[in-house]
């Protein structure tokens, strides 16, 4: 095997692409092949509202031509701040046919995030729920939005639900009231009276923004990655490679229960399934016993999901009452998908899992474990084509490491950002003579696999030694009682900073604090061994299920400081 031949070529399914042309195009193109070539195929089913492909692209069409009514030119940004519903679909696609660049919100925000996001992408329109609307309507000024379209849940139903669910909603005290005057405040029903249809093509893909979207934020403020059409559909012609599937050899349906607004949400289950002519089922709200009778009546072939999704769907007593064997492909990212869970979710649905490495700031998969091949336990896999991968020394990020040595992972493809949005120091720290440095501690093997050891702002030094937090949770999942864990570093008044795990037992469980330790010893050097155990009925989570190390690390430093003020 010669240098330029990647070491794990001869570990994936024979015929799987290692090189690519990719062919940069706009994102609503493929909308429109699946409605040109599939219209009949179902795109969107959500309680009874059914929409086809022909159906989404007129649509989508027409709520491009009302953007472009109430002034919208090519190029202005147009926030949608909605959960997984319909309206979210047809408003991502009708905004990029008005040549628009979309920024995906995050409808949790509050005040504060809020008013950092919008007056940062400053976007012309809103599209929301008016379930937020006592939310936004006091921010508005300070939101600088030209025109918010206000949805409301029956717009995502069919007759007679959309005339019964706001009859139910008002006599419970659910439907807000909205005082729209059809400039500023406009119904979402509105957008659908014009007769006109429009759709935009942008002249230059790979120079024209499609996204705005915004990073977890887990230093400060979150930025904005500028996103492409050219990098979006690169992604797509990846993803395609790595799961051997396109619209004329696949008959997916997708079960939609990662946020729209995530990237991973937002690619694996809007743009994906109609790259494949496939539909997509959004869930609004997450609930495993929900989502086990949708599986049961609709029976979707394609999972898109976290590991704590996954999990959850596990520790449902009554899972052995559902066929979960639909299920045929599961792409699982976020967060590490902890080795027997993973083992067990396969035997119960018998469906292939590929767990990767994917970053906002790549579109967002870089690296992926192959669907049919080689998967190895506890890796994040091999590149995915036209990906290239380094390991780099932490200090400089300048000097490659060999196998099996730990680095920091930096990354090139056409998936990678152009920067990001207003912040060119940023830009240039992160997206160093053209590599973007992940943050990501890892090690590569002799068969080019990758392996994640943490982030590189999450590793401890604990009496003169690195220690990665991953590695201790890692440990701590395989105790039989733990439902969760997780460890990181935190203050403490006589070491400057030790290591302290949070601990999740699993229901009906006690476990003390010597047998979690004794465990712990068995299985990791002494200096790696937790000082400090708590036991939790939860761990705080993003809206993906990845637990935010940041928040317990707040929580530390809050009660250190109180602790200080207190002896003051």
């Amino acid at each position: 095997m010669n240098a330029s031949t990647p070491a794990w070529l001869p570990h994936i399914a024979e015929g799987a692409p290692v090189h690519l042309n990719i062919v940069p195009r706009s994102l609503q193109s493929y909308l429109d092949e699946a409605a040109d070539r599939f219209g009949d195929h179902k795109a969107v089913i959500f309680q009874n509202l059914t929409l086809n492909y022909r159906q989404l692209k007129e649509k989508a069409e027409t709520f491009a031509a009302a953007l472009r009514e109430h002034g919208l030119n090519t190029g202005d940004r147009v926030a949608i701040m909605l959960p997984n519903l319909p309206q979210t679909i047809i408003a991502f696609w009708g905004a990029l046919k008005a040549g628009a660049t979309v920024v995906m919100t995050n409808p949790l925000y509050m005040e504060k995030e809020l008013t950092h996001h919008f007056s940062d992408a400053t976007p012309k329109f809103l599209i929301t729920l008016d379930l937020f609307w006592n939310k936004i309507e006091p921010l508005r000024e300070r939101l600088g939005v030209q025109t918010c379209v206000v949805s409301r849940i029956a717009d995502a139903l069919a007759f007679p639900l959309n005339i019964l669910q706001p009859i139910q909603a008002k006599r419970q005290g659910h439907l807000p009231e909205v005082r729209f005057n059809g400039q500023s405040v406009i119904p979402w029903k509105s957008m659908f009276k014009t007769r006109r249809r429009y759709s935009e093509e942008p002249e230059h893909p790979e120079d024209t923004l499609a996204l705005l979207q915004y990073t977890g934020g887990t230093t400060g403020f979150s930025k904005g990655a500028m996103l492409t059409h050219g990098n979006l559909s690169a992604q797509i012609q990846q993803l395609l490679a790595v799961i051997h599937c396109d619209a004329s050899n696949s008959s997916h349906s997708f079960l939609s229960i990662m946020p729209f607004f995530h990237v991973f949400g937002l690619m694996g289950n809007i743009v994906l399934p109609a790259v494949l002519a496939a539909s997509t089922m959004p869930v609004p709200r997450y609930s495993p016993h929900d989502v086990l009778e949708l599986i049961k009546k609709h029976r979707p072939t394609f999972f898109v999901g976290a590991p704590s999704v996954y999990i959850s769907l596990m520790q449902q007593k009554d899972i052995s009452h559902y066929d979960l064997t639909c299920i045929q492909l599961c792409i699982s990212g976020s967060s590490p998908f902890p080795q027997a869970s993973l083992k067990q979710f396969q035997d119960i649905t018998h469906a292939n899992i590929t767990e990767g490495l994917g970053l906002t700031e790549a579109s967002p998969v870089v690296i992926a474990n192959p669907v049919y091949g080689l998967q190895k336990i506890g890796s994040i896999g091999v590149p995915i084509p036209e990906t290239e991968v380094r390991i780099v020394d932490i200090e400089t990020g300048k000097t490659d490491l060999g196998d099996n040595e730990c680095g920091e992972l930096i990354i090139r493809g056409p998936q990678v950002m152009k920067g990001y949005w207003n912040q060119p120091e940023e830009t240039a720290s992160t997206l160093a003579d053209g590599w973007l440095h992940t943050g990501d501690i890892a090690y590569r093997d002799s068969d080019g696999y990758y392996f994640i050891v943490d982030r590189k702002k999450d590793m401890a030094i604990v009496g003169g030694y690195n220690v990665f937090p991953r590695e201790i949770d890692e440990v701590l999942h395989e105790y039989p009682k733990i439902k969760e864990a997780v460890s990181l570093c935190v203050p403490h008044k006589a070491r400057g900073e030790t290591l302290k795990a949070y601990i999740v037992p699993k229901d009906g469980e006690k476990i003390t604090v010597s047998e979690l330790a004794a465990f712990c010893r068995t299985k990791l050097a002494s200096y790696k061994v937790p000082r400090i155990f708590e036991f939790r009925d939860e761990l705080p989570k993003s809206m993906v299920g990845k637990v935010l190390r940041r928040a317990l690390r707040e929580e530390e430093e809050k009660k250190q400081h109180e602790e200080e003020q207190k002896k003051d």
